[in-house]
């Protein structure tokens, strides 16, 4: 039987943002409540996230230009108001509600967890969250990134391959020193594709207690951890 060699001892640990560290879900919900309390909050922040993806396909395909998720997020938000029948929100409102996405909080053991992880490590971000959005967000929830990377620093988003190396080759390491921490298996898998070792965080609530997600671990995975403190147990950290 064809045993699985040891993983390499990363030198950075890349973190995606959105789900990983902080909750967007809870933040989205109640920041849509707090203009409209009639609204179900949680119903239309699974209605913005799930605008997103296709809304980067318009980018990926070329139907749009390079556009900064700020931009992005707020093409999908005027859908989404229409939806909801939402028609009455002011300009200002309008981006007000759009910068919640700047205003997100991070899950309980993220702070804790990534400041035992950086005692050992190099920790950044790799996201497809603009630049702006994601030093808004470390500099409210404390997020102590050594370096904030994004898709705007590769004019590409994930699952591109230039983004997972380029966080190699920003910090002159190979790509097998380079792990993703992320609780997305096609962010991971995507990952893994390019040779970075990666690690599946639980995050049960992302879309919703009343939506439980499914967490069953992928071998495929270099590490699986139930949150930030139980990887920094793992990582000896």
């Amino acid at each position: 039987m064809k045993t699985r060699p040891p993983p390499t001892i990363p030198k950075v640990l890349a973190f995606d943002v959105f789900g990983t560290v902080v909750d967007w879900h809870s933040g989205i919900a109640r920041e849509v409540q707090a203009l409209h309390p009639d609204v179900d909050g949680s119903e239309f922040a699974l209605a913005w996230r799930e605008g997103y993806k296709p809304a980067m396909k318009r980018v990926l395909s070329g139907e749009l230009g390079w556009t900064l998720i700020d931009d992005l997020h707020r093409l999908i938000l005027d859908q989404v108001l229409e939806q909801f029948g939402l028609t009455g929100l002011t300009e200002a409102e309008k981006q007000h509600l759009n910068k919640a996405w700047h205003r997100l909080d991070p899950w309980p053991d993220v702070l804790p967890g990534l400041a035992r992880l950086k005692a050992r490590y190099m920790i950044c971000t790799l996201s497809n969250g603009n630049i702006g959005l994601l030093a808004d967000m470390a500099k409210r929830a404390g997020l102590p990134w050594d370096c904030i990377l994004s898709a705007e620093v590769f004019r590409a988003y994930k699952p591109d391959p230039s983004t997972y190396l380029g966080v190699a080759r920003i910090f002159d390491v190979a790509p097998a020193e380079v792990m993703l921490v992320a609780t997305h298996q096609d962010d991971l898998a995507a990952a893994r594709a390019c040779g970075l070792e990666t690690a599946y965080i639980e995050r049960v609530a992302e879309f919703g207690a009343a939506k439980p997600k499914d967490v069953s671990p992928d071998p495929a995975n270099t590490w699986h951890a139930r949150d930030f403190l139980d990887l920094a147990t793992q990582l000896g950290c």
